[in-house]
């Protein structure tokens, strides 16, 4: 993908969409517990605007950007969770005020950005259409978070074509963050997203394959929900392996959610 148009057109509405859902929360919600350990809704919110913030550093000031990857490193494990701690602890009204600023600037970053352009990130570097793909991944996860934890289903739309994309082009990374080699064959993945359209990657005569619902495999790879729990299947050893490591985003290996919090074949609103 050259072309980050569609994408980031893709990751405004998401955006927007996740913004309409909390808007207008009262205190209780806003401090509501999330799928994710000790987030809140607040939480959640406060990362995808620190998240941004790193992401309009990375596209506008590379050398600055460096030492944002010092501090990960020095703090791996809990250097996220302290950007989404401090967010948190601000006024709501605060909170929206920054993540809304935040967002539009990077959109505009990324939209001037020269063609061609790659920036740094905590994983391989990355190309504005990948920088924005990888937004919109993370504003989908997180939305989902706060859909669960305020009981509200969503509506799967196309957008979930970019997740499904970036799931499959991060095969490798996910085997690599595992100390694991890469299988050499690619693989096929034939999803149905929203509306019965179907959604393929890799060669059609591969050996190993992937096919299921898009939603479950955007689920699986952004570790919202166990594979146990979704409606995905392997077909090969090696097709198998990757269903229980499957990982869209940068960063040591997540810990996924533990089996049994969603149901196989849940409506097409993805809520457990």
């Amino acid at each position: 993908m050259s072309d980050p148009t569609a994408v980031l057109d893709d990751l405004r509405d998401e955006s927007d969409e996740l913004d309409r859902l909390v808007a207008g929360l009262d205190p209780a919600g806003w401090t509501a517990a999330t799928p994710a350990e000790g987030w809140s809704v607040a939480h959640q919110i406060a990362h995808l605007a620190w998240t941004d913030r790193a992401a309009l550093t990375a596209v506008t000031d590379p050398d600055s950007f460096a030492a944002e990857i010092t501090k990960a490193l020095a703090a791996p494990h809990s250097f996220v969770d302290d950007g989404a701690a401090e967010g948190a602890a601000l006024p709501p009204a605060d909170l929206m005020h920054r993540w809304r600023e935040g967002r539009e600037v990077l959109l505009t970053a990324l939209r001037e950005a020269p063609p061609g352009a790659r920036f740094p990130w905590y994983g391989p570097p990355m190309s504005a259409a990948t920088m924005a793909t990888a937004r919109l991944m993370e504003t989908w996860a997180h939305g989902q978070d706060i859909a669960d934890a305020l009981g509200v289903v969503r509506e799967p739309t196309t957008r979930l074509a970019q997740i499904v994309r970036l799931g499959v082009r991060t095969r490798d990374f996910a085997y690599g963050v595992h100390g694991l080699t890469p299988p050499s064959e690619p693989f096929r993945v034939e999803l149905t997203g929203p509306g019965g359209r179907l959604w393929a990657h890799g060669p059609k005569d591969a050996v190993q394959r992937i096919t299921g619902p898009a939603l479950d495999f955007c689920l699986l790879v952004t570790q919202r929900a166990h594979r146990a729990d979704l409606s995905l299947r392997a077909t090969g050893p090696d097709a198998d392996r990757w269903l229980d490591i499957a990982q869209a985003f940068a960063g040591p290996p997540g810990t996924g959610r533990e089996p049994g919090t969603r149901k196989p074949g849940a409506d097409d609103g993805g809520h457990r």
